[in-house]
């Protein structure tokens, strides 16, 4: 029941922000970069484990990840500008973002930090 629970939420939470950003793009937007996943995965991961080295870890790698998806905001509206069709564009921003979480999690072992 809890998953049931965890999923509808975050469904609307999708479904706000979608609906938002139709009428006013840049509050859509704003929701839309706001670590509501993330927090809610901590509370999920909190909830379920109470493991405070786990809950340390996920949140370390969090930090981590974030950084390599950043390109992805930047790269989809200049392509388009571009004449690239959006899902051409958002196949290369996923792209492009896949390639960046793999070379972060490269140098993050080559400097110690496991994720």
């Amino acid at each position: 029941m809890f998953f049931v629970f965890k999923a509808a939420l975050s469904g609307i939470i999708i479904a706000v922000v979608s609906t938002v950003a139709r009428r006013y793009p840049g509050f859509g937007a704003l929701i839309a970069s706001l670590p509501l996943i993330s927090i809610l995965g901590m509370l999920w991961l909190w909830q379920e484990t109470r493991d405070p080295v786990r809950m340390e870890a996920h949140v370390g790698a969090t930090f981590w990840y974030v950084i390599p998806s950043l390109p992805m905001f930047l790269l989809i509206p200049w392509v388009m500008r571009h004449g690239v069709p959006f899902y051409g564009a958002l196949a290369l921003g996923c792209g492009v973002t896949v390639l960046l979480y793999g070379l972060t999690v490269w140098f993050a072992g080559r400097m110690g930090v496991g994720l």
